[in-house]
């Protein structure tokens, strides 16, 4: 294991040394759960940089996406809080995130199947004028970027497979440009083909200076592709570190906490 690796296999919580500048996101012993006394996360603790990937790996059930919602605002923690560029959001309305440049991709589709592709993206900046006065700019650029999208413009978001469904997902959060992008399960369902089209899409993100947080199924490609690692078990961070640390003992270890290989 490298000095930049923090673990830890009984209850308590990671903290990454990151790159050492601001976190975006800073989720601090952060408790929740659905019901009652029953906690899903148990202090969870981790960053999020600017123009960097943290990704989050674990089984099924870990807590991956119950992280998300105390993100978003859909789980108020019973504790700790979650604080962007230092200010404690904890418990924000989900609809206020992207007044705060925070944009969600959730596993499920966001789209509404009957309006046009168009409509779709453009609706996230309908109603916000004053933060968002350069629409046609925006889809512009969107487009060059997502080109297949231009001959789609008028088609139902509900008439295109599921690859072009996802491909709307990413231009949508790509008119936005948020400052910080949750990314839960972006490959799911979808071919290895346009998967590793997806988890591109997430680098450009990453590149144009995004922080992104991503949780995915296919941990070998999270690993690759993450500045920062976090393993959950049981609600718990217990190992975290930069990709280069997953070798050795440290993958060894993952291997058997996770029950795979990666």
């Amino acid at each position: 294991m490298t000095e930049t690796l923090t673990s830890t296999t009984s209850g308590g919580t990671a903290q990454a040394g990151t790159s050492g500048q601001p976190p975006v996101l800073e989720l601090d012993r952060v408790t929740a759960g659905y019901l009652g006394d029953i906690d899903v996360l148990r202090e969870v603790s981790m960053k999020v940089e600017a123009g960097r990937i943290s990704g989050m790996i674990g089984l099924n059930g870990a807590g991956k996406s119950t992280v998300m919602k105390a993100i978003c605002g859909f789980l108020k923690p019973k504790s700790g809080s979650v604080r962007l560029d230092g200010e404690d959001i904890t418990g924000i309305a989900p609809h206020r995130l992207i007044d705060h440049g925070v944009w969600y991709i959730p596993q499920e589709s966001s789209l509404f199947p009957y309006m046009s592709v168009e409509q779709n993206l453009r609706l996230p900046l309908d109603g916000r004028p004053a933060k968002f006065s350069d629409t046609g700019a925006r889809l512009d650029d969107t487009l060059n970027r997502f080109p297949v999208l231009c001959d789609k413009l008028r088609s139902a978001a509900g008439d295109l497979s599921g690859g072009q469904q996802k491909m709307v997902e990413f231009a949508k959060a790509y008119m936005v440009r948020p400052r910080l992008c949750l990314i839960d399960e972006p490959s799911i369902g979808l071919s290895p083909k346009i998967a590793s089209e997806v988890f591109e899409w997430i680098r450009l993100f990453s590149a144009s200076g995004m922080a992104i947080l991503l949780v995915d199924h296919n941990v070998r490609r999270v690993v690759r592709m993450s500045d920062w690692v976090y393993v959950l078990s049981l609600g718990e961070i217990t190992a975290s570190g930069r990709r280069e640390d997953f070798q050795g003992d440290l993958h060894d270890q993952v291997r058997e906490w996770l029950g795979i290989n990666f």
